[in-house]
């Protein structure tokens, strides 16, 4: 069985910009990139000295640009509202000046957990929170594009990864509300789109999800922890099958890695999907695809978790 590169240094020299990565797949992002030995700009509005929306002051990018550091890279920490162009102007410009080269751009802002309405119509969403989370999923992710895109293409082989839930295949349906469909599908069709665009300049730009995320604020909403979280399988089935945010990051960096990373352009990839054409697992040595389980079970069938770990 193949087994994780996780000391090489394949993206030596490389830039990537990690925008949100304060936190969740976004910093796992960050540091398995820099594992890899790139130079990582990590982004996000919880710094130090201030704490955004989300309310978690205890994560911020200056300590993700310290595990970046930590894993073998060069961990960049600069404070950006990605929804403020000028702000995203002022981050590409020093990327360009510092780098003069942008090689990854990873595409992760979100926030927007808070805001999700579960079970309830559109119409009886408050429109405010419904755009706010239009703006943090969508917005952002086409301000930073735009604004990023010229360095990144400057050279061949620029990647672009558009980090959402769900792939193109299991959000056929409808996902938890309307404007939360609309959140997780947009970089789903941007990374299509783009990738229309980016092969003319030898680039390409592919959208990825995670399964069932043990991300920080997963763990704390259900009181657990990184070491405790298979007490979560007593109360929802899926918690077999979840995964570290190291999972997704170390297939991303294996996909950036990738000298033949265009023949995924315009797809979508779940974390298991990256797991079984790069070798890699998680933590623990597992491959969970909650991914392809959901679809066993759509079909009528009774799947074992054993096999989809």
């Amino acid at each position: 069985m193949a087994t994780d590169k996780t000391d090489t240094k394949d993206l030596a020299g490389k830039t990537a910009l990690v925008a949100g990565a304060t936190r969740g797949a976004g910093r796992a992002l960050a540091v398995e990139l820099g594992r890899a030995g790139a130079t990582v700009y990590v982004t996000g509005r919880t710094t130090r000295t201030q704490v955004s929306e989300v309310g978690r002051p205890g994560e911020t990018i200056e300590q993700t640009a310290e595990l970046v550091d930590a894993a073998g890279g060069t961990g960049i920490a600069v404070p950006t509202d990605h929804l403020q162009a000028g702000q995203v102007r002022a981050l590409v410009e020093r990327i360009d000046r510092e780098q003069g080269r942008l090689d990854v751009l990873v595409n992760d802002v979100w926030g927007g957990n808070s805001l999700l309405d579960f079970g309830t119509k559109m119409w009886d969403v408050d429109l405010d929170r419904g755009l706010r989370m239009i703006d943090l999923g969508v917005r952002t992710h086409i301000i930073t594009s735009s604004i990023a895109l010229p360095l990144l293409t400057r050279n061949p082989g620029g990647l672009v990864v558009e980090v959402t839930d769900g792939t193109a295949d299991s959000n056929r349906g409808m996902r938890e509300n309307f404007y939360y469909d609309l959140a997780k599908n947009g970089p789903i069709r941007m990374a299509f789109l783009l990738g229309e665009e980016l092969k003319k300049e030898g680039c390409s730009a592919v959208a990825v999800t995670p399964g069932f995320l043990r991300s920080e604020e997963m763990l704390d909403g259900f009181k657990l922890t990184e070491e405790t979280w298979r007490d979560g399988i007593e109360h929802h089935h899926l918690w077999d099958l979840s995964e570290s945010p190291t999972y997704l990051g170390r297939g991303v960096a294996a996909l950036a890695a990738d000298p033949d990373r265009a023949r995924w352009n315009g797809t979508s990839l779940s974390s298991g999907d990256l797991a079984r054409t790069y070798g890699v697992t998680d933590t623990d040595g597992s491959r969970p695809d909650v991914w392809g389980f959901m679809a066993a079970e759509a079909k009528g069938g009774t799947p074992r978790s054993e096999d989809y770990r």
